[in-house]
């Protein structure tokens, strides 16, 4: 489901390209590819290999550079974009990337998806220090780290801020004369390295945005390292070998487009599997299946596949309604469902339907999503779930950050059947999960390679300064828990 409906949200997107004609027109294509990934506020700074410029402001990206004149006063060759949906710091326009800076010894632009674990701690320490914050964000914190380390060069003072940061973050630095990304040591987030024809590098947060300009996939980058793309080319170089892959595994569920290819696997693919998997373990008494629009609909066609049962469109999402986030209230969350999907009455009126859907955050929108089939004469609804119950928040860059309005993390899995008034209710198991997706590249890594802690709270680092709120939050749940 879409972010707007579910209220659940990944964080950011980014691109940068480097030595390329038109790269800021380049970089706003590409940009629009990774749209999905936020929608609060857009950005682009572009280099002209002797200055910086700037241009960014809150809403969608066509939106921002309606006046397409602000886009054609981004001169030069090389430019890093961003796309935002705040995990950290208010939505206003001092938070919206990239950030510019402007030094005595050359400007700086930064670009950030994910989510810093230890930002709070060495905010404080910073400020002690003389440091002054221009945004509540914490992607400026490294900027403050880089310039306390000033007496080393930058690549060295960069390494060095880069092992003092915690959490998932994929960093793109842009300055006069290359452009730099870094991944965290887990790769929570996707990072992707590819060429234009003219030989040009690009750097995006997913693969989908490369078909949109036409470059070519060259490779991942890994965790711990530290890519720079300068006119020499591109110098793949290491901030720490201390690394284990653990891609969030919410990336492959929903967050990326369908035709992103992430580590080796393609999302549709991974999807279509957790779909044919849920089949096999779950499998429904029913006529048809349905898929919720429309990060569902790989795995819906999976599940049918697998279950020899027809794949029916009986939900339809409405293509134009805007892109407003809907207020965090559950009458305007219902209200959102009903201006998002209608239900087919001559597809669904006296069937037994199987609905497939990625994942359950509150339940309000699947309980409106069955109550829609049934006033549409459904004569059972079965819900089939894509993915594990989701009973553990997120710190990586995910707006998870409590137990409390989770629903699989309040009630177990027959009582959510009831409250969504389903006449069955089934998740895929972690196992299977893993199994669907099938990194290669984390065949020897726990999990193979993936967080699952959003299911088993398992978490592959410790947590920081979530640490003491979290267990509180946990201890005051188990507290209810023993009342009930």
């Amino acid at each position: 489901m879409s972010d707007e409906i579910k209220g659940l949200n990944e964080e950011c997107g980014v691109f940068g390209v480097f030595d390329a004609a038109d790269a800021s027109r380049l970089t706003y294509f590409a940009l629009h590819s990774l749209q999905h990934r936020g929608q609060e506020g857009a950005g682009i700074v572009s280099s002209d290999g002797q200055q910086l410029y700037q241009f960014r402001n809150r809403g969608l990206l066509s939106e921002v550079f309606a006046d397409k004149k602000d886009l054609t006063k981004l001169v030069g060759r090389s430019a890093i974009g961003h796309v935002r949906y705040g995990t950290s710091g208010n939505n206003t326009l001092a938070n919206v990337q990239p950030f510019l800076f402007h030094f005595h010894d050359g400007d700086v632009a930064l670009a950030h998806n994910g989510n810093l674990t230890n930002a709070r701690t060495l905010k404080s320490q910073l400020e002690d220090d003389g440091a002054i914050f221009q945004s509540s964000s914490d992607t400026e914190i490294l900027i403050h780290l880089i310039r306390k380390n000033q007496h080393l060069d930058f690549v060295a003072a960069l390494k060095k801020s880069l092992n003092q940061v915690r959490g998932g973050f994929a960093f793109l630095l842009l300055r006069k004369d290359c452009l730099i990304a870094a991944l965290d040591p887990n790769g929570f987030r996707p990072l992707a390295i590819g060429q234009l024809a003219n030989g040009a590098y690009v750097v995006a947060s997913e693969t989908c945005a490369f078909d949109m300009i036409g470059a070519k996939f060259v490779r991942d980058v890994l965790p711990g390292e530290l890519i720079i793309i300068d006119k020499q080319g591109l110098h793949i170089d290491h901030y720490t070998t201390d690394t284990q892959l653990a891609i969030c595994s919410m990336e492959y569920i929903y967050f990326s487009r369908p035709d992103s290819i992430i580590h080796g696997v393609t999302v549709h693919n991974a999807r279509k599997m957790m779909g044919r998997l849920l089949a096999r373990q779950a499998p429904a008494d029913a006529d048809m299946v349905i898929g919720v629009p429309n990060s569902s609909l790989s795995a819906a066609s999976g599940y049918a596949e697998e279950s020899n049962l027809p794949y029916e469109m009986g939900l339809i999402k409405n293509q134009y309604i805007a892109r407003t986030f809907i207020q965090p209230t559950q009458e305007l969350r219902e209200r959102g469902v009903k201006m998002k999907l209608s239900a087919v009455r001559g597809v669904v009126e006296g069937k037994k339907v199987a609905i497939v859907d990625d994942s359950i955050v509150r339940g309000t929108t699947s309980k409106q999503i069955v109550r829609l089939l049934r006033e549409a004469g459904a004569k059972e609804v079965h819900m089939r779930i894509a993915s594990p119950p989701l009973r553990f928040p997120c710190f990586y860059g995910i707006d998870i950050s409590t137990r409390s309005e989770l629903m699989a993390a309040n009630y177990s899995v027959a009582e959510m059947c009831e409250l969504m008034g389903a006449d069955s209710l089934e998740f895929l198991t972690i196992d299977n999960l893993i199994k669907a997706i099938s990194l290669p590249d984390g065949q020897n890594a726990p999990n193979g390679g993936l967080c699952v802690a959003y299911f088993d709270g398992h978490y592959p680092t410790p947590l920081y300064d979530y640490e003491a709120g979290y267990l509180a939050s946990l201890k005051k749940q188990q507290a209810r828990e023993v009342i009930q």
